[in-house]
């Protein structure tokens, strides 16, 4: 009965758990890493084809696009998922494995120029489709039997359509453990769907900290109004406004925030603005929202419907799916709103858009979701005044906006909020997903709140569901550009430096060592650590 964890340990993308117990092997989430990758993450220790079963917290891709590298690897268990989720993944996952054979498409025909060698796309359609036929959907609230002694249940996190916590009850040798995997937190009073379900009952609590230290502020903002203002001041000086989005969840949010504002006369300047959604993987998400609407939609959204009103369309509304339509939209001079992903501007079509319109002054780029450390979104938030798009150099004049507040992730109070549903004492909470310091930092807050022990896992990093005991602490190898040589050596010498620290603290139990003998060899330790992180690669 033990649990280890193996991405999205202080880092924010890349979530997977690995799960032994009453003889299965289990993944929470099998995400892709996307972005910068801070830490080495550590290897499954077990081979794709021993996986039993794949829990899935939600479709993001940062939790569910490695599951076609394990059925490419030879998995071939049950992805156990909500039905949201499923419907979500069977579009999210074959974009993926476009995304792969296109990438690899691309550098092969660079390698066939200047005879380098043939690359491998991490995975194909192919094995997209067999993930897919691996999906087994339920309903929010079942209580599913698993298999002999693992019963589990899904529960409505508020996150994005279909998002789950999941809840898992392991019986083992007469000792019954229950352990809450919070997936991605939602913020609350977000439109369309559901808030975050709050559970009752825990032994231990996995839980997600991308907001873990900030607050999206005090009073929740007037999307809408503060929407219309930069599209009024946009549209008044002519200006495209561009809004990075991701293609599932919060593109659908912000058609529902205009679909208001046009309903509502908010921009006169120019009333039959024009917006195009520049995504044929949003179009797709879009026609699921509208197949889930019963199970996922909240009270406010599902009004609308039940008045025959759609909430996710509106006049002026026009969709791109081709790369044609896509070019067609920066050959149109009209000011108009550009909906597009990816919502970092890491990849996709959203960087084509930013090449022809960050240079233009009357411009505006709007971003509505969390930019991770390093991203080109978080470097044009923090006031980047040029950027390189496809090899160009492109100065960056356009006005750069932030929907402060408007998120998908519930901030440090939302998660606390969260957390206080617990009525029994929780034995361990273990902080995931989320920046390096960050993780420390609200796994700190959770012990000042609520008293619990906590445990924020490098990769690797594992515990002993039975007794309480990390088992484990987990590498915190960073990915460097060092001599391989000189990064094997540092992290040698620092697995001999913990060992050591470990041994003192067994010599301290058993010979009775001074505190003052005790404290100089903890300080020449340390001295030790700070020496290599200093050396770096030398």
């Amino acid at each position: 009965m033990k649990l280890t964890c193996i991405g999205a340990a202080h880092e924010v993308t890349g979530s997977c758990h690995y799960l032994e117990a009453c003889g299965k092997n289990i993944l929470i989430d099998c995400g892709m890493e996307q972005g910068p990758d801070i830490y080495e993450n550590q290897s499954l220790p077990i081979e794709s084809k021993d996986i039993d079963y794949i829990l899935l917290t939600h479709a993001h891709i940062d939790h569910s696009g490695l599951i076609p590298l394990q059925c490419k690897q030879g998995f071939q268990g049950e992805v156990v998922t909500t039905f949201a989720t499923a419907d979500l993944c069977r579009i999210m996952l074959k974009d993926s494995a476009h995304i792969q054979e296109f990438e690899a498409g691309w550098r092969n025909r660079k390698a066939k120029r200047s005879g380098g060698e043939h690359f491998e796309p991490l995975y194909t359609m192919t094995d997209a489709m067999a993930a897919i036929d691996c999906l087994s959907p339920c309903e929010y609230g079942d209580r599913i039997r698993l298999c002999e002694g693992i019963e589990i249940r899904f529960q409505d996190m508020g996150h994005l359509l279909g998002s789950s916590c999941i809840e898992v009850w392991i019986t083992e040798e007469e000792v019954t453990k229950k352990i809450v995997f919070s997936g991605d937190v939602g913020n609350k009073n977000q439109p369309i769907i559901k808030d975050p379900t709050k559970v009752a009952e825990a032994d231990y609590v996995v839980i997600e900290s991308t907001y873990g230290n900030r607050l999206h502020g005090e009073d929740r903002p007037d999307y809408v109004e503060e929407f219309a203002r930069i599209l009024r001041e946009t549209f008044a000086k002519k200006g495209n406004v561009v809004i990075p989005s991701f293609a599932v969840g919060r593109m659908q949010e912000i058609l529902y925030f205009i679909r208001e504002i046009k309903n509502r006369g908010m921009v006169p300047e120019l009333p039959d603005f024009e917006v195009f959604v520049d995504s044929p993987l949003a179009v797709e998400a879009t026609n699921v929202f509208h197949k889930n609407v019963k199970s996922c939609f909240d009270t406010e959204a599902l009004q609308l419907v039940e008045a025959g009103i759609n909430p996710l369309t509106f006049p002026g509304l026009k969709l791109s799916v081709t790369t044609e339509d896509s070019i067609a939209i920066n050959n149109d001079r009209r000011p108009k709103v550009i909906l597009s992903a990816s919502g970092m501007c890491e990849a996709g079509r959203i960087r084509h858009h930013l090449k022809h319109n960050l240079w233009r002054e009357e411009c505006t780029v709007c971003f509505v979701g969390y930019q991770a450390a390093e991203t080109l979104g978080r470097r044009l938030l923090e006031g980047i005044k040029e950027v390189k798009l496809f090899g160009e150099p492109v100065m960056v004049r356009a006005k750069i906006e932030s929907l402060k507040g408007i998120s998908g992730h519930a901030d440090k109070e939302g998660l606390l909020d969260w957390l206080s549903g617990f009525q029994t004492e929780v034995q361990r909470v273990i902080v995931v997903h989320g920046e390096d310091t960050v993780t420390e930092e609200f796994a700190q807050a959770v012990e000042e709140t609520f008293g619990y022990p906590t445990y924020a896992p490098y990769s690797g990093g594992s515990l002993d569901l039975r007794t309480n005991e990390i088992v484990r602490e987990g590498s915190m190898l960073r990915k460097q550009k060092e001599k391989p040589a000189g990064l094997k050596a540092k992290a040698a010498w620092e697995r001999v430096i913990r060992a050591a620290g470990r041994l003192l603290e067994v010599a301290t139990e058993s010979r009775g060592m001074a505190n003052k003998d005790l404290a100089k060899m903890e300080t020449e330790i340390s001295n030790l650590i700070q020496k290599w992180e200093k050396k770096g690669e030398s």
